[in-house]
């Protein structure tokens, strides 16, 4: 079965930035186009809202009528559309399952944001078993058009990142585009380490090489598979939320791993991919790898 790339719309100038980057995903990758909209019937005091039939009849036309823009930028893709009831966690979840990856709208910078990058964003994030990508507003083609980076987040053993890492070189592979891999590093306590750890450590010549070599190590395989993607390994100090949003704003796509855990404060999604999410200038793929 091909899986669709599959976006998540609401109405808003973010999930129809959020459209138009699926759909030109889904040109570069010789995939169907999938259009979800979650609607529930919602009753107003203050304004007449009409029956249930005629809302739905309202909320079709709207997601027809954005389907129809993407269909005349892009006349031979195969574009699908479902019109879902039921809360949009539930909807965009579900959807989510038979996707390559489900794309939404992001709104703004700061602490607190829109609806689909709030609540309801960080639930899908949490549900999903397949990427979810955010695009803000602002986005357009020109940055890929530019052939801008993609960069993706290495972080700890090589599972926690291989699926992250698939993803991003299956991207710059479609787009002939860079990867940069970043691996961020600390001076954690000595203790930290193992014996082992600490013999491999004196063998690179210290910690700095020792980092450099272990993302050597992990991209090696993915660099055989993937031959015709230019690669930068990209080793710094630091923490990897700031090292990756240092250099977001020459990517076009930034790349995170999360495993994804639920709290009695609800459901968390990783300090590094909840920065990202926040503060990144570009579109941003979260890839679970739990």
């Amino acid at each position: 079965m091909t899986r669709p790339i599959t976006a998540g719309v609401d109405g808003t100038e973010e999930s129809l930035a959020g459209l138009a980057w699926a759909a030109r995903e889904a040109v570069r990758r010789g995939r169907p186009l999938r259009v979800v909209h979650a609607w529930h019937f919602q009753t107003h005091e203050a304004v007449d809202a009409g029956d249930a039939a005629t809302q739905e009849r309202w909320v079709r036309d709207a997601v027809a009528e954005s389907v129809r823009q993407v269909t005349e930028r892009h006349p031979a893709l195969t574009v699908t559309t479902d019109v879902l009831e039921g809360d949009a966690v539930g909807v965009l979840t579900g959807a989510a399952e038979d996707a390559e990856m489900l794309v939404l709208g992001s709104r703004g910078h700061g602490r607190i944001m829109g609806f689909l990058v709030g609540s309801v964003g960080q639930q899908v994030i949490v549900g999903a078993r397949r990427p979810v990508v955010f695009v803000r507003a602002e986005d357009t083609p020109s940055g890929e058009a530019a052939g801008r980076e993609i960069v993706v987040g290495q972080q700890g053993d090589p599972e926690d990142s291989a699926a992250a890492l698939e993803f991003a070189f299956e991207a710059a592979a479609a787009r002939g585009a860079t990867l940069r891999a970043v691996r961020a590093w600390a001076l954690p306590p000595m203790f930290a380490y193992s014996p082992d750890t600490l013999r491999l450590m004196d063998e690179a010549g210290g910690l700095e090489p020792y980092e450099q070599k272990s993302l050597s190590d992990v991209l090696a395989p993915l660099r055989e598979r993937y031959p015709q993607v230019r690669v930068v390994e990209h080793v710094e100090m630091g923490s990897a939320g700031q090292v990756l949003l240092s250099v977001s704003g020459t990517a076009q796509l930034m790349v995170v791993g999360r495993r994804a855990r639920r709290s009695a404060v609800g459901a968390r999604i990783g300090s590094v991919a909840h920065g990202v999410l926040h503060h990144a200038d570009c579109p941003v793929a979260v890839v679970p790898h739990d």
